[in-house]
């Protein structure tokens, strides 16, 4: 059974970096996009950033692009989301999200896999 752990989270100044991890198992990651979504109090989960199984392709939601990068370790199973110039308005539970179907990666309804989330607070 596939299992996703993230770590990495805290609270930050705004204009601060962060970097999370997820760390894959019991699957072959390299088979598996990945992504990165948020949740933020009493609104809906969002696409944030993806990434292809070998890391050719990412992508991004307008609001982070040019901010945050996602890449990938195949070797450790790992995927990463550094996040740069940060906003209060990303506080919010960041979620790893792992799929094999071919789609489109900003649909949460395309990952089955997900970890517990960690806690990212961007304070101003």
């Amino acid at each position: 059974q596939v299992q996703l752990v993230e770590s990495g989270g805290g609270l930050v100044q705004a204009g601060g970096s962060l970097r999370l991890s997820c760390a894959f198992s019991g699957g072959t990651f390299s088979l598996f996009g990945m992504a990165w979504f948020r949740q933020a109090p009493e609104k809906k989960r969002e696409f944030v950033a993806a990434i292809t199984r070998q890391g050719a392709s990412t992508y991004y939601s307008d609001s982070v692009k040019g901010r945050f990068t996602v890449s990938r370790d195949n070797a450790e199973n790992t995927v990463f989301l550094q996040m740069n110039t940060l906003k209060p308005e990303d506080t919010a539970i960041y979620y790893c999200a792992a799929k094999w179907t071919i789609g489109s990666y900003d649909v949460k309804e395309q990952y089955r896999y997900w970890g517990q989330g960690t806690q990212v607070t961007v304070s101003s």
